[in-house]
């Protein structure tokens, strides 16, 4: 089970809370790998999470800039899987069609689907560049399609960067921030906040593990698949021969 998983499967929120709070190490671990630029990710992700939302609430309209949707690009290629085509296509798109498309995305809430199909007809937006502009006005309803938080969900894997499955992943966000909500005193979660936790442990395990032993993760992953036996078993303890369904 992946160290993520584990958190997914978590019940506790210090455990959430504390995870949420190694963040901007795991972030700063790694915007120095190698062949990054010192910093630039921390730059880049201090204006995703607190300046852009600032500028997008400030309007009279919700609404991007193509400067802002280049640069939204240029986060999401850095802090996840880089595909260079992709930054490419955002460019092509023109600033009256972004604005326009952008303005009637953010109309379109809650109606997440609608928005995300709207988004999509931009050039080089697919579902998880569409899911990080609404979660950027609207970290409430949108959870960003991170690949490393999608993964952490086991029936959602492999990741399919489609509206459909977007739409699952997104369900699984809100029901977590839902059932923190239910038993955390100290903090309102939100699906973007969910999802930010999940990244950071399954980056944080892949660069940096050590950030994880404190956690304990395994012990309550343990607890809760004790109290959750798998129903995939026979009585004899054999794998049933069900087809799994995608």
């Amino acid at each position: 089970m992946l160290e993520s998983e584990k958190l997914f499967a978590c019940e506790d929120p210090t455990v959430w809370r504390e995870m949420q709070r190694k963040y901007c190490s795991v972030l700063e671990a790694k915007s120095t790998g190698k062949g990054k630029v010192p910093g630039k990710l921390l730059e880049l992700d201090k204006w995703f999470e607190e300046d852009l939302p600032a500028a997008i609430a400030a309007r009279s309209e919700c609404f991007l800039t193509r400067a802002e949707l280049v640069k939204i690009m240029e986060w999401k290629l850095m802090k996840g899987k880089f595909r260079p085509r992709l930054q490419q296509l955002i460019g092509s798109n023109v600033e009256e069609l972004v604005q326009s498309s952008s303005k009637k995305a953010f109309s379109l809430l809650p109606d997440v689907q609608a928005a995300i199909t709207e988004l999509c007809k931009l050039k080089g937006v697919g579902p998880a560049t569409a899911s990080a502009i609404l979660a950027a006005g609207a970290p409430d309803k949108v959870a960003f399609m991170a690949d490393e938080a999608v993964e952490s969900i086991a029936e959602l894997r492999p990741v399919q960067y489609t509206a459909k499955h977007y739409a699952r992943y997104l369900q699984k966000m809100l029901d977590k921030a839902s059932q923190l909500n239910t038993v955390d005193t100290q903090q309102e979660w939100t699906p973007q906040q969910v999802q930010r936790c999940l990244w950071t442990c399954a980056v944080a395990n892949q660069i940096q593990p050590s950030l994880l032993e404190e956690l304990n993760l395994t012990d309550t992953a343990d607890t809760v698949s004790k109290r959750k036996p798998d129903k995939r078993k026979t009585d004899e303890g054999r794998p049933s021969k069900r087809k799994k369904i995608v």
